[in-house]
């Protein structure tokens, strides 16, 4: 047993470091950068949390997998110098795989070469299906693209002026990421925006004010049509610690039912441990074009963000990021406007719209609809050598059998010879079963896949044979 679980370890660790070590060989020529792993994969790969959002996957290992992938395998460089796969053998090994009864009663597929962005493999590709959580590729390459790999959320205190009860507004700018625990982990500190606020109130004599909050930035229902749902806070422009009542970090768990109140109400408990009584209960404010800034803090960058949203399918950053699409390009922070934005910003990529709409950020709504030709062309264009800051798209995605969503799958002897070398979305809602992302195959070529199904009936069958799909593309030289 001893031998046995050594192996697996060890055999871990080197997929993990490959990955690291194939990236720095080739930061120049495909889509992982200098870094090899970005910052969301990085921290989580060894934490192996939970997937977040409707993504959870299957339970836990039972025990490991009867193959696991070699090092020569994991250490090959991806990049376009390869031969590529032909049509009519790729189309061999996929057709019969597609025939799987656990597929449901309809289901597409694409595989595209990411260097040339020829589409290989092709089954009613173009047609639109419910999404799930591969919605989110749609929303992190929209929102990297406008505002901005770069952009950061600002979430600030400000001071109104001429109030005799000297007001303090507490401003929501967006940030799902924004925390009140004392180890903010590289996000927005609620804790940090309390130290200077009460520094700079105490420097101008104050020591007792009235708080409120803004939530103007956003408009329209805050609880998505789904209704309240543990996948999900109600969506608001302030929140801490995307109003989770226990201290999970991603994953289901339950909501405040107004996150920006409880914000509110923790940041006035902050502002009195740091000697600034606020009067009273925080009540919903607006703050004028007057006001004085006090303090602010900034969310981490929307690269890091989408890495994160996309590992842990968290829905509550892809909400967030679809309304800043939207403010960005002059749109309204809705679940309407958001979709719009998405779409909008989506067409000025050049990718094909064809029956698509966008309910939501998230890809909970039913009604959202994409194909598989569009999921493979967001991920051959975030593999464009020319579009740096749109690799998160690939850099954030889930490991298979390492992180994210995808740590606890791949458990099948059918579908392990995945395990390491396929990185993907997933996407799960009843009878809505999706998988789209990268691998390298045997030769050496970068590949970007979708497979979207719908009316399936066994969970667990339906992810098992999307994986035995993906290990077959990664694994398969097909020429």
């Amino acid at each position: 047993m001893l031998a046995k679980v050594s192996t697996w370890q060890l055999t871990a660790g080197a997929a993990t470091l490959g990955l690291v070590l194939s990236a720095v060989a080739v930061a120049s020529a495909g889509p992982w950068d200098s870094s090899g792993q970005r910052t969301a994969e990085a921290r989580r790969a060894a934490l192996q949390d939970a997937g977040g959002g409707a993504d959870h996957g299957r339970g836990g290992r039972s025990d490991e997998p009867d193959a696991a992938p070699s090092a020569p395998s994991v250490l090959a460089a991806p990049g376009g110098s390869g031969p590529g796969p032909t049509k009519a053998a790729l189309a061999g090994v996929l057709d019969p795989l597609l025939k799987d009864p656990a597929l449901g009663r309809r289901s597409t597929a694409a595989v595209v070469d990411a260097a040339t962005g020829e589409r290989l493999y092709g089954k009613n590709s173009g047609d639109a299906l419910t999404p799930a959580s591969t919605t989110k590729l749609a929303t992190a390459i929209a929102a990297l693209s406008m505002p901005g790999s770069d952009h950061r959320i600002v979430t600030k205190a400000v001071l109104e002026p001429g109030s005799g009860s000297r007001e303090v507004v507490l401003v929501g700018g967006g940030d799902p990421t924004l925390t009140a625990r004392k180890d903010a982990g590289g996000n927005a500190s609620l804790r940090t925006l309390a130290d200077a606020t009460a520094k700079k109130l105490k420097d101008s004599g104050t020591t007792e004010i009235t708080l409120s909050y803004d939530t103007s930035l956003y408009s329209g229902p805050v609880l998505h049509p789904i209704g309240p749902n543990e996948n999900l806070a109600p969506v608001s422009a302030l929140m801490a610690d995307e109003a989770r009542l226990d201290d999970s970090t991603s994953g289901t768990a339950p909501r405040e039912a107004d996150p920006a109140a409880a914000a509110a109400r923790t940041f006035a408990g902050l502002l009195k441990d740091r000697g600034i009584k606020a009067k009273g209960e925080p009540g919903p404010g607006k703050a004028s074009g007057r006001a004085e800034q006090l303090a602010k803090v900034s969310s981490p960058p929307v690269s890091a963000l989408v890495e994160r949203m996309l590992t842990h399918s968290d829905n509550d950053i892809a909400e967030a990021l679809a309304r800043q699409v939207t403010l960005a390009t002059g749109g309204t922070a809705s679940f309407d406007g958001a979709g719009a934005g998405v779409r909008k910003e989506l067409e000025k990529l050049g990718l094909p719209l064809s029956g698509t709409h966008f309910a939501d950020g998230s890809g909970l709504d039913r009604s959202d609809k994409v194909s598989a030709d569009l999921l493979t062309q967001v991920l051959a264009r975030a593999a464009d050598r020319e579009r740096p800051g749109l690799r998160p798209v690939l850099t954030g995605l889930p490991v298979a059998g390492f992180t994210g969503t995808l740590s606890k799958r791949y458990t099948d002897a059918a579908d392990a010879a995945g395990i390491g070398l396929v990185r993907a979305k997933t996407g799960t809602l009843t009878g809505v079963n999706t998988l789209a992302g990268a691998v390298v195959d045997a030769d050496g070529r970068l590949l970007v896949f979708a497979f979207m199904t719908d009316g399936t009936v066994n969970p667990a069958a339906a992810q098992s044979a999307l994986d035995r799909l993906a290990s077959t593309v990664a694994n398969c030289g097909c020429r």
